[in-house]
């Protein structure tokens, strides 16, 4: 097989008339060579940081999409079913993925739970850690949120680290807005990168104490405009990913859109480059090709440098992807959950008091940070309830793994006028999430997840729908081009319902994140991201 093109050569910074010859799968020469074909032939782009759950698709359903985007490989934290199935989980995303010719990396999940704050489905110790990265599908420790524990010496944390520096395998990062002294301790732990800053200085701190930085522009957190000035200096110790990217957005672009954007700004192509390709792969020890000859042929013809249209994807020498067509096919999986909780009552969403004042979640829209502030109550019959006047809604959290008693808290800024929205994607530990302007919509929306065992979901006063997720409550066993257009409907719902943020549902799914300052809510209680506590609801 030999592609003929502009030939672009990331490392040497070079571009030229050329063929490339693949043959077994590898890249058997590279020559400079005439010939009338404009569109240019360059490695693969490589999402750096990514969990596939997010998509709401298996491994074997984003692969077909993400290869319509020239990405190749994704470095992939299956963090999200792992807190829903432990280890078992990990297992069912690597063995999916290798049906397909899409080059998944997987890491260790390094915080199952993710804090001890909440109810998960498992638990993943140093011990499974030990096992998993003797495992060679297992590529790299993933994202250590517990910066506390790494800072304050927790010898569990501390152990899980040192069984990837045994195994000789990168430990990757999660501290948002850490820095000092503090950050040096937690990069001297041994963690090398972070994919959580959120503005220039701090990205910048970060860098020039050794960490790479990657750019994460996903559904709900997007950082490119503040941290894309620092590439043109540090291109060689940065890199591009999407981190949580829902199934309609991925339907129109990936890594992609991210070099375009790049490109638009004035930044040099082959630094855009450097990062979405090449650094991704020498960082994590990929078995991913370079575009050099003897490298497996994992590389893209695109249109051009600008918007980065792709017409082709091969992956080893196969052709995956060819102008409009996704030639990966469809794999049978077996659909694996664990939803064990029974339907709600209205009062179970009760909140007795009579506080003048409560303690509200701010939702920043686009962003995984929170603000705590505070507020009036609005009480009707000794309950607080939600008021649609100011945009202070009730908003709960529902273990799903057994019964419990829900807990109960405010959010300011989803602007429901009407209904509830509701979610079983909600991190980290994937318990029902549900905001909505009355007790009776929170129960219904509830209810409708919990009788679907997991999914997304929109209630109104005369209407429902709902996005089953059948696989472990977070992941469809349906195509992306299905799903997507679900998912659209669904959205297109919340915002009919009021809603003003970008992604409702993407944003819903972050405010049980404790790990992200400053106010969350666990299925246990409020939670101060800042002090890393529980705090009330109610001021005094």
């Amino acid at each position: 097989m030999i592609l003929k093109g502009n030939i672009v050569d990331i490392q040497n910074r070079n571009i030229y008339k050329g063929e490339v010859t693949i043959k077994n799968g590898k890249i058997e020469s590279i020559v400079e060579k005439d010939c009338e074909e404009n569109h240019f032939i360059l490695p693969g782009f490589v999402d750096a940081h990514i969990h596939i759950e997010s998509s709401m698709l298996v491994p074997s359903e984003f692969a077909k999409i993400a290869v319509n985007h020239g990405t190749v490989s994704t470095v992939s934290d299956p963090h999200e079913i792992a807190n829903v199935l432990g280890v078992k989980g990990v297992e069912f995303m690597i063995e999916n993925g290798k049906k397909t010719p899409f080059k998944f990396n997987f890491g260790a999940p390094s915080c199952v739970p993710a804090t001890s704050f909440e109810s998960a489905g498992a638990v993943i110790d140093s011990d499974d850690i030990k096992t998993l990265m003797a495992n060679h599908d297992i590529k790299y420790l993933a994202e250590m949120m517990n910066y506390p524990g790494v800072i304050y010496d927790d010898a569990e944390v501390l152990k899980k680290i040192e069984w990837a520096k045994h195994y000789n395998k990168p430990v990757d990062g999660h501290a948002p807005g850490l820095r000092g002294d503090d950050l040096t301790k937690y990069i001297s732990a041994g963690i090398s990168t972070d994919h959580e800053c959120f503005t220039y200085d701090e990205g910048l701190e970060k860098l020039q104490k050794g960490m790479k930085v990657i750019i994460r522009e996903g559904s709900a957190a997007k950082n490119f405009n503040a941290l894309i000035d620092l590439l043109d200096e540090h291109y060689e110790n940065m890199m591009f990913c999407s981190d949580d990217k829902h199934p309609d957005d991925l339907l129109l672009g990936h890594i992609n859109e991210v070099c375009a954007r790049a490109v638009a700004k004035g930044n040099d192509v082959f630094k855009v480059l450097q990062a979405a390709c090449v650094n991704p792969v020498k960082h994590y020890n990929l078995d991913v090709g370079l575009l050099n000859v003897g490298d497996n042929a994992d590389c893209i013809v695109v249109d051009d440098l600008k918007d980065f249209k792709t017409l082709q994807t091969y992956i080893n020498g196969e052709l995956v992807y060819d102008n409009g067509v996704s030639k990966i096919k469809h794999v049978d999986f077996e659909n694996l959950n664990n939803f064990n909780t029974d339907k709600k009552e209205v009062s179970d969403f009760r909140f007795e008091s009579n506080s003048k004042q409560i303690r509200v979640i701010e939702c920043l829209d686009g962003e995984l940070v929170t603000n705590e502030i505070i507020e009036g109550s609005t009480i009707e019959d000794g309950n607080l309830v939600s008021n649609t006047e100011t945009d202070i809604l009730k908003m709960v959290v529902v273990n799903r793994y057994q019964n419990d008693t829900p807990a109960i808290a405010f959010i300011k800024n989803y602007g429901l006028k009407e209904g509830a929205i509701a979610s079983s994607v909600g991190h980290d530990s994937h318990n029902i999430i549900a905001v909505g302007v009355s007790d009776e919509a929170i129960c219904k929306a509830v209810n409708l997840l919990i009788e679907n065992e997991g999914g997304i979901c929109a209630v109104s006063d005369s209407e429902e729908k709902v996005v089953a997720l059948p696989v472990a409550g977070i992941m469809s066993d349906k195509s992306a081009d299905v799903i997507g257009k679900q998912y659209s409907e669904l959205d297109k719902m919340a915002k009919q319902l009021g809603s003003k943020l970008h992604a409702p549902y993407m944003s819903l799914s972050f405010m049980a994140l404790l790990v992200i300052p400053a106010l969350k809510l666990s299925d246990k209680g409020l939670f101060d991201g800042g002090k890393f506590e529980f705090t009330s609801v109610e001021v005094a």
